[in-house]
């Protein structure tokens, strides 16, 4: 049995209040009542498997809009079935810290069911993402010291300024070679490029010249298979695996080819690297994996299962919180307009140690937490549970999971959809110009 708990999600324009809300407010002070049965849980309405059929056809690009509407319709707590998963769904911030203290310090997480049958089928060891109990806490411990770390943010911070300052060049270019010293365009790709060259910079010390003129093949295939893996993802994560893989042969082709292409890309990365390291210790930082294997406290298919792992999911998550913030600051130009005042004055002692732009950017820090606010990444967090537990006075039994989740002419909120990420559903064209 499956439970899921939301966590609140928050949307762009105007919101309507939870029926329910005041009744909790009032009633917070009551006296204790005898928990009831999970049974008696709300359910949400509606066949399981019809859910299923429709995710096949339609897709699930409304499923945080129909959560929400089920939370005004149920109340904070309700059971929700797919398939063959049950699951419950919170969405009070109470509920969710009842749960995290519940799960203690080594989380149970519903894995991405397409990344774990490529891993399966092909012998891979699993990476961080799909890991789960000791073995997650043991990667993740080993792993935090040269990817979480402000230690190690600080050392990988000059290599995505640099990608930073390449990419702002690129688009000034373009600007430029305009006579109107303007360029509107669909800036989403660009940034897509710019996401995974910082990224691959960070982690494998090497550039992909994606915000070249001509990319080399090698890296075109590479971005491609991305791009491949993450769609496939999406259409194949909502169904089971016996269903899927009669219903959509080919989706799960296409999903083995992409994860096939990016572990290869990833081969022959990580062995440029080893060979590198044989012939003599760096004489300065060369990114995150250089730093794993000099350390030697993960085995090279560990090392290499997890940067994979990263490389997949820095993409996406980077890209549209980006987006979203040019798109916000060009309807909100005085913003803008203080951003840049901000940056200015800043400007040479960023140049000179780029360490410093948290400490000296504050407003810009503010507005991508804004923006991240407005347009969250992901809809839910999901979770397995070890023992039982009662939110809302309903006994949760154990092993249920968890689930809680520029210029610009267009002024009207965006429409967002949920495709593995959340992302807008049309992307907003911006007007870039140069100042002086």
């Amino acid at each position: 049995m499956a439970f899921r708990a939301r966590a609140a999600m928050v949307m762009t324009g105007p919101q309507h209040p939870l029926r329910w809300a005041r009744a909790l407010a009032t009633s917070a002070a009551a006296a204790p009542r005898a928990a009831l049965p999970f049974e008696a849980m709300p359910r949400c309405p509606g066949s399981r498997w019809l859910r299923v059929l429709r995710v096949w056809r339609e897709g699930s690009e409304d499923l945080h809009l129909q959560m929400q509407d089920t939370f005004q319709e149920l109340g904070p707590i309700f059971r929700y079935d797919v398939g063959g998963r049950h699951m419950v769904c919170v969405t009070l911030p109470e509920d969710v810290e009842k749960l995290k203290q519940a799960e203690g310090g080594q989380p149970r997480r519903m894995v991405l069911e397409p990344w774990l049958a490529h891993r399966q089928q092909r012998g891979h060891k699993h990476g961080v993402f799909l890991l789960n109990g000791p073995a997650w806490r043991l990667d993740r411990l080993r792993l935090n010291p040269d990817v979480m770390s402000p230690q190690a943010v600080q050392k990988f911070v000059p290599m995505v300024d640099r990608v930073a300052r390449d990419f702002c060049s690129a688009l000034m270019a373009k600007v430029q070679q305009n006579a109107r010293g303007s360029l509107t365009l669909d800036i989403q790709p660009s940034i897509f490029y710019y996401t995974l060259e910082a990224s691959n910079l960070v982690l494998f010390g090497e550039r992909l010249g994606l915000l070249s003129q001509s990319p080399s093949r090698a890296s075109l295939d590479f971005i491609h298979a991305l791009q491949a893996m993450l769609e496939s993802t999406m259409r194949l994560m909502f169904m089971p695996r016996s269903l899927s893989r009669w219903t959509s042969p080919q989706v799960w082709k296409e999903h083995f080819e992409a994860w096939d292409c990016i572990f290869q890309y990833a081969n022959s990365s990580i062995k440029k690297i080893y060979q590198e390291l044989a012939l003599g210790r760096p004489r300065h930082y060369s990114g995150v994996v250089a730093e794993l294997l000099l350390h030697a406290d993960m085995t090279l298919d560990a090392i290499k299962a997890s940067s994979i792992d990263l490389t997949a999911g820095s993409v996406d998550t980077t890209a549209y919180p980006l987006l979203m913030t040019l798109f916000e600051l060009a309807r909100n130009p005085e913003v803008q307009q203080a951003l840049r005042q901000e940056s200015l004055q800043a400007s040479a002692t960023i140049s000179e140690n780029p360490q410093r732009a948290a400490a000296e950017l504050p407003l810009l820090r503010a507005a991508l937490k804004e923006t991240l606010r407005l347009y969250p990444v992901g809809i839910s967090v999901d979770r397995l549970l070890n023992s039982d537990l009662v939110l809302q006075n309903y006994h949760i039994p154990a092993g249920v999971l968890k689930h809680f989740q520029v210029d610009t002419l267009t002024q009207e909120d965006i429409k967002m959809v949920y495709r593995f990420v959340l992302m807008p559903s049309v992307t907003p064209l911006l007007t870039f110009r140069a100042l002086s």
